[in-house]
């Protein structure tokens, strides 16, 4: 008889389990009154502290030095902040029948929200494709998305997130001054930040359920998931698997017609048809405020299901017969970081 064997990892990514545990956690036990006071203060610390580690983490001569490759990181910037953002345009038309419009307008903030990092370099490791691009291209949409994500939200969402001159203010006090510190700061504290790159992991991945808590909290107290029922999360689920295996062609076969090579397509397609939820979510907390509960749910959907393709993508690419050819091996450090990188990422 053959021996069934366990697969060594669950399909779903740990970090969104205990996603799901501080949401169960907020609609159990919501803060209300100076709780909830005392929370939204911390939510705010934890969000500047996100960006400040974000600015120290990020390496400004590695991005220089991927400006020699700026058609990829072009198209990987169109893909993210152009293309996506139309397919949640279009899904405007999918209200009320198949969305609400609460929920339409947190599909369309995730089409807005930069690329991941982490994640991305991980599958363009393991489908042996071009991990320096990879690295550059997610490293200049998270520095391109500090600024056009909330400018794209000012114009496609401003009467939903009530986008003002105070919302400016609160985005560059709370987002750009923290990133811009921990680049002048990197010089000094790089060091300390490469040798505790696991701690400080713990506080991103911690700030994120804070300001997560903060929100699902905020949307129990004002009783806003009336609004969600079983089958609008249905079809809040296949509309964003649509996006995803459009992003997903695209960014492939569009590849192929520019003229990109296999290595720089991988990284193309892993770079350009994911989103960051480590980013996504601290933004939603500051555009949206108490409606961010609903804003960040297709975000945390769509982060889940992008994991688990893109691993079976990478996979796949992997044992491509060109891969074969090309004799290249995935770094060791880049496939351990499919369990680490991808959980923030």
């Amino acid at each position: 008889m053959k021996r069934l064997h366990r697969p060594r990892r669950l399909p779903i990514d740990p970090y969104i389990l205990l996603l799901l545990g501080t949401v169960g956690l907020a609609a159990l036990l919501p803060a209300r009154g100076q709780a909830a006071d005392a929370a939204s203060w911390a939510s705010t610390a934890a969000v500047a502290l996100l960006f400040f580690l974000y600015g120290a983490r990020l390496s400004t001569r590695e991005a220089l030095d991927g400006l020699r490759h700026w058609r990829l990181h072009v198209t990987v910037l169109a893909c993210t902040f152009a293309v996506f953002p139309l397919l949640g345009l279009a899904a405007r038309g999918l209200v009320p029948v198949i969305l609400t419009h609460p929920l339409h307008q947190g599909l369309l903030f995730l089409t807005l929200v930069p690329s991941t990092v982490q994640s991305s370099i991980a599958f363009t490791s393991i489908a042996r494709g071009n991990v320096p691009a990879a690295i550059c291209a997610g490293s200049f949409s998270s520095l391109v998305g500090i600024v056009a994500t909330p400018l794209l939200a000012a114009s496609l969402l401003g009467s939903s997130t009530g986008f003002s001159a105070d919302s400016v203010l609160k985005i560059v006090l709370q987002l750009l001054v923290p990133f811009l510190a921990g680049q002048v700061l990197r010089r000094w504290i790089g060091g300390f930040v490469a040798r505790h790159k696991k701690v400080l992991s713990l506080v991103d991945r911690g700030s994120i359920l804070l300001v997560v808590y903060t929100a699902f909290s905020q949307g129990m107290v004002q009783g806003i998931w009336h609004q969600v029922s079983p089958a609008r999360l249905g079809g809040l689920f296949a509309v964003e698997a649509v996006i995803l295996a459009v992003m997903l062609a695209l960014t492939w076969y569009g590849g192929k017609a520019l003229g990109f090579g296999r290595a720089d397509r991988i990284a193309l397609q892993f770079a350009g048809s994911k989103k960051s939820l480590a980013a996504g979510l601290p933004m939603a907390s500051v555009l949206f405020g108490a409606q961010a509960a609903l804003a960040v749910l297709p975000l945390m959907l769509f982060h889940q299901m992008q994991l688990i393709v893109c691993a079976v993508i990478a996979k796949r690419r992997a044992r491509d017969p060109e891969a074969r050819l090309s004799g290249a091996e995935p770094a060791a450090a880049s496939r351990s970081a499919v369990g680490t990188g991808t959980r923030s990422g």
